[in-house]
């Protein structure tokens, strides 16, 4: 029997959208992958800076959008796309990218495919053809809430995203929408929050703020012991989120309150739902790694790291999916 060859070192990758966040998503899968490859660069303005700099880089490049990466001779070596252009556009690069079998990283808020945090629940969805990174505040803050909701049911969850407003560009504004929508979606979904709430706040401050985020989760938790495994669960998923966004942390500890018996919380939560009796509090900052963008632009950056860490999850997949498929053929 002739076993098998060992698949390629590296899993070829296009970019969709030569912006700020495509541009920085291609510095980090040059700089810091060590399973992809970039195969493309994909944008519809010829005068883009990303798609220049992708092009000095030697990367083949198209201002022609996806059907000029369809185009392109070496499509059919690329196995997985990021598309970092809008909600609406995605929907259109979708239907056309699925019809040729590509993987999709989804990184704008149309959420078609099932919404995926790295640390909570990718190993759920590696079989999913098209996969949504929720938004910058729900990278930065589901994984708190799934932390306090495997502990303890989350009765209602709330997250206040602020960013820079220079790291808000257009296609940020253009979906402020859509994140409050999808964000408070996935911290149900994927927090395991019974109710969910999002915020974003572009802070206009000079010079330009580190994002910060907020969460808020109320629970019922009276017991002292099961306050300690709240707070050991929360540190051990801020580790966890750190591992592939190093600039991602506790800016205090986690502070556990009571609810005072004549706090009005009964319009947050379900109807019938058990009262709440204690308010987790937790306070995050997120600093970039400048790889590309300003280090204040952590909203931005968080978005990039956590869609290289899932290509790379994503590319092991495959390969392991290939030695299966080729070993079973032998």
């Amino acid at each position: 029997m002739t076993p098998p060859k060992d698949p390629p070192a590296k899993v070829k990758v296009a970019i969709v959208g030569s912006g700020n966040i495509g541009t920085d998503l291609m510095i980090k899968v040059m700089r810091t992958s060590k399973r992809l490859e970039m195969g493309a660069m994909v944008g519809i303005d010829p005068a883009s800076d990303g798609l220049a700099r992708a092009d000095r880089l030697g990367v083949p490049t198209t201002a022609d959008g996806v059907a000029g990466l369809i185009a392109l001779p070496g499509f059919a070596d690329i196995a997985i796309v990021f598309d970092a252009t809008s909600a609406k556009a995605h929907k259109h690069n979708a239907e056309l990218l699925s019809a040729h079998g590509r993987r999709l990283i989804d990184l704008t808020p149309a959420a078609i495919g099932p919404y995926v945090i790295p640390a909570v629940n990718l190993e759920e969805h590696l079989d999913a053809p098209n996969v949504n990174m929720v938004t910058c505040g729900g990278q930065a803050t589901i994984p708190v809430v799934a932390a306090v909701a495997r502990v303890v049911p989350v009765e209602y969850a709330e997250i206040v995203a602020s960013i820079a407003s220079k790291s808000a560009g257009p296609g940020t504004r253009a979906n402020i929408d859509e994140f409050t929508e999808t964000t408070s979606a996935a911290i149900v979904s994927v927090g395991g929050a019974a109710r969910g709430k999002a915020i974003i706040v572009l802070n206009p401050a000079e010079p330009p703020l580190i994002m910060r985020d907020t969460v808020f989760c109320l629970v019922r938790a009276e017991d002292s012991a099961v306050q300690e495994q709240i707070r050991a669960s929360i540190e051990s998923m801020v580790a966890a989120v750190a591992a592939y966004v190093p600039g991602y942390r506790l800016k205090q500890t986690v502070q556990i309150t009571d609810i005072s018996p004549d706090q009005p919380v009964e319009t947050l939560l379900h109807s019938g739902a058990p009262r709440p009796t204690q308010q987790v509090s937790v306070f995050l900052e997120v600093e970039g790694a400048a790889h590309y963008l300003p280090a204040y632009a952590g909203n931005l950056d968080i978005m990039t790291s956590a869609g290289v860490q899932v290509a790379d999850q994503l590319a092991d997949y495959l390969s392991a999916t290939q030695l299966r498929g080729k070993a079973s053929i032998a």
